[in-house]
């Protein structure tokens, strides 16, 4: 994960997920060039900003589908 800067001249997409309720408590994701991910918390557009390249975020992903990041 690395910081990113987007610039004005070219704004990213956010999108969240259909299952995101209207709570304002959401992760958003935006694809960059080059196919990497970013996300942010719907809550501060402006805060912080996690990047990831495509297989870095592919990674994530499945290791989030296998309950690795799962805390008992």
């Amino acid at each position: 994960m690395k910081p990113h800067t987007q610039p004005a001249s070219a704004p990213l997409e956010w999108v969240k997920s259909s299952y995101s309720g209207d709570n304002g408590n959401c992760v958003e994701v935006a694809v960059l060039p080059g196919g990497g991910r970013a996300l942010r918390d719907s809550k501060n557009p402006s805060g912080p900003v996690l990047t990831f390249s495509a297989a870095e975020f592919t990674a994530f992903v499945a290791g989030a589908v296998d309950g690795e990041f799962h805390q008992a």
